[in-house]
């Protein structure tokens, strides 16, 4: 792997900073705390990603003749490593141009494609993905939700929970079982959340604003045209979308970003000078550049035209260790950031918190890595 930035790279990421700062308002610190699902920042998003779109940064990862610059996958890391660093201002957004687009280049229908590509590649589009259940969450392929084949259409009953977004989406990736084979019989369908039958209930939450909801399938009916894919497919689709997801969401570039700011915190309040703190800190400081590196070995494999597997989980839960390490480190030196004294580590705390369960818990992601990476063997019932 070459360590060095291209020119085109270094200068592709100082447009992204100088874009952030004529951007961003004065107070996006304390305003980012609202949270990516809060109806606040989601009105915000829509704007900052028109911004992004106008200016050519919104999607240049995606295809030329979709409207993106056809850049390479380093761009991709390069954009969203920024976002994350400044606290993501894309909001929920961030899945349309990192899995949700990308999803529907490969596998979505000519009509499906026209219908729901463009608005992303605008900034206009909010979408939440249909995956968790109750007593079926990292367990995917025990998923109930059904979805009864009645000629052109489908009928759909069952529950979602957890579902981020669900209250302001356009549109649910909703994956759902098509017939009893544990993993050949799941579809995706992709539902307009103004179907009749669908309620959506917010689930009230320790931090953030409207960030997860119970969604409810009351014999919604969903045309079969609205399927992605073939039927039974959607376990390879799943395995490529989350791969994409999981490496879209630079969460060790914002650790990073908020170890550092609380570093130099604690310097000018001269409390960095015990060996304690220096050695934690700099524990931190591995775990952050050891997740980069894990990451950055998946996405040169992607930029190679190599297949990605089960490996993308190991960089995932490297990001993981990394995160709870920093948020420790901010609640045992700096509690007062959680007070609201220092807003970009709170907002830091709001979104690492959660980052060994959302893109998948961690412990399924040990589980992968045990037994695709390592291949251990499981162990019998």
């Amino acid at each position: 792997m070459d360590f060095d930035w291209t020119d085109q790279e270094t200068a592709f990421r100082d447009r992204l900073r100088a874009l952030l700062a004529d951007t961003l308002p004065d107070d996006w610190e304390r305003f980012s705390q609202h949270g990516p699902a809060s109806p606040a920042l989601t009105r915000y998003a829509e704007s900052f990603c028109g911004t992004l779109a106008e200016q050519g940064l919104l999607i240049p990862h995606w295809p030329v003749e979709l409207g993106g610059q056809g850049l390479d996958p380093w761009h991709q890391t390069i954009l969203a490593e920024e976002m994350w660093i400044a606290g993501e201002p894309r909001g929920g957004q961030y899945m349309n141009v990192n899995w949700i687009g990308p999803t529907l280049i490969r596998y979505g229908s000519p009509d499906q494609q026209a219908r729901y590509l463009p608005p992303i590649a605008e900034g206009k589009a909010l979408w939440c993905q249909g995956f968790s259940e109750p007593g079926s969450g990292s367990d995917l392929a025990s998923l109930r939700t059904r979805a009864e084949r009645d000629g052109d259409q489908y009928r759909v009953t069952g529950q979602k929970i957890w579902t981020s977004y669900a209250g302001l989406a356009d549109t649910c990736f909703l994956v759902c079982r098509t017939s009893d084979d544990r993993k050949r019989g799941i579809s995706i369908l992709l539902v307009p959340m103004d179907t009749p039958g669908i309620t959506v209930r917010q689930i009230p939450s320790l931090i953030g604003e409207g960030d997860i909801h119970e969604v409810f399938f009351d014999d919604v009916i969903v045309p079969v045209t609205a399927r992605l894919g073939d039927e039974g497919q959607a376990w390879e689709i799943i395995g490529y979308s989350l791969t994409n997801e999981r490496l879209g969401i630079p969460r060790y570039a914002l650790a990073r970003a908020a170890l550092d700011r609380a570093v130099s915190i604690l310097k000018a309040q001269d409390e960095f000078d015990g060996e304690a703190v220096k050695i934690e800190a700099a524990h931190c400081a591995a775990l952050t550049e050891a997740a980069r590196m894990a990451s950055y070995a998946i996405v040169d494999r992607r930029a190679k035209g190599e297949a990605i597997g089960a490996e993308s989980s190991s960089a995932r839960f490297a990001t993981v260790m990394a995160e709870r390490r920093v948020c420790e480190f901010i609640v045992e030196y700096l509690p007062e950031a959680l007070a609201d004294a220092h807003p970009y580590l709170k907002m830091h705390h709001q979104r690492g918190i959660v980052a060994g369960i959302a893109a998948g818990a961690a412990e399924i992601q040990l589980n992968i890595i045990a037994t695709d990476v390592l291949k251990l063997p499981r162990e019998p019932r």
